[in-house]
């Protein structure tokens, strides 16, 4: 039976939503899943995908309408909603927004709003500046208490030096070792 709950927060790092859907269809067997959706995700249509096909899919795998606005996720920390908010993928613009506290998408919202209540959030993050401009606020939010990185490595280092992607495949080993207050290790591969 289910008995813990995760916030599945995804943010605008359009190359990556499949394996974040994929890696939430697999959670889903385990936990119950809250999904969450920044304004970009939601509404804009890439050359990754259309937005409907994103939120149909995710609306199919949860069971549940997604957090699409602010004001719907603020509850989800003094609610006690999530046993654990996982952000995946988690862009660059999220986690530089994350480094400095500010809160305008219901990804931010969601993730400040569990964190106030002292619970765990695992970031699996996706940047093509990951060594370069976001360095520095990966570095702020490592320090963030309850905050846990799934594995960072470079996804192309010839052609894309400074980028880094999450190790989606160990989203679930990170989670478990988030849930008892443990970053995973090696936080870099």
């Amino acid at each position: 039976m289910k008995n813990l709950t995760i916030g599945f927060v995804m943010c605008g790092s359009f190359c990556t939503l499949s394996n974040s859907i994929d890696q939430m269809e697999k959670l889903s067997k385990t936990y119950n899943i809250i999904p969450i959706m920044s304004y970009n995700v939601y509404n804009m249509d890439t050359k990754f995908g259309k937005a409907s096909d994103f939120i149909k899919r995710v609306e199919e795998i949860s069971g549940k309408k997604i957090i699409k606005t602010i004001q719907e996720a603020e509850p989800i920390g003094p609610k006690k909603l999530a046993d654990l908010v996982l952000v995946a993928p988690c862009s660059g613009n999220t986690l530089a927004k994350l480094s400095h506290g500010i809160t305008d998408t219901p990804a931010l919202m969601a993730i400040k709003s569990h964190l106030r209540i002292k619970r765990p959030v695992v970031i699996a993050l996706a940047t093509n500046d990951a060594l370069g401009a976001s360095a520095k606020n990966i570095g702020t939010v490592l320090n963030i208490k309850n905050i846990y990185f799934v594995p960072l490595t470079q996804d192309d280092f010839e052609n894309k030096p400074n980028s880094m992607i999450a190790d989606f495949n160990l989203i679930p080993k990170t989670i478990e070792l988030a849930l008892n207050h443990k970053q995973i290790q090696p936080l870099f591969k």
